[in-house]
């Protein structure tokens, strides 16, 4: 397997214009936990070995247990995430998951748990882990 096309390199501006919307989600005070829970759900969701790879590496740099990212995947079934990161996985997997919608359900448990700037920044969070998803899995991006 090898990278099918750089596009940082063959599409330097379109590139530019992501990383400033991760810069701009860098920049919130979205918590490190938040940011990471969404990166690493929307990626496993997604399939993309290089982004899990990338931030569950980042995540447990920033203090994140094994055991709760061993879990993520099955995160309803554990007594391991707050309320607060419930909604926020919720909400993860179904905009990752958007041909199926977002429930009212879970945008209201969200916008109930979460003030209104910070679920905007979550929302913006999980569409920018998804971009990137997608580039990685397109250009097959291989983890180190």
């Amino acid at each position: 397997m090898e990278t099918r096309i750089k596009i940082d390199k063959v599409e330097p501006a379109g590139y530019k214009a992501i990383l400033g919307l991760e810069g701009f989600i860098e920049s919130t005070p979205l918590t490190r936990k938040h940011k990471d829970l969404i990166k690493i759900r929307a990626s496993q969701i997604n399939g993309c070995a290089f982004c899990i790879d990338m931030h569950t590496k980042e995540a447990r740099k920033a203090g994140e247990t094994e055991q709760r990212i061993y879990a993520l995947n099955a995160w309803r079934d554990t007594p391991f995430f707050s309320e607060e990161e419930r909604a926020i996985l919720a909400l993860t997997e179904e905009v990752t998951l958007i041909s199926n919608h977002v429930k009212d359900e879970t945008y209201q448990q969200a916008a109930k748990v979460l003030e209104k700037t910070y679920l905007a920044q979550v929302i913006l969070a999980i569409i920018t882990i998804n971009a990137w998803n997608r580039i990685g899995i397109t250009t097959n991006l291989i983890p180190a």
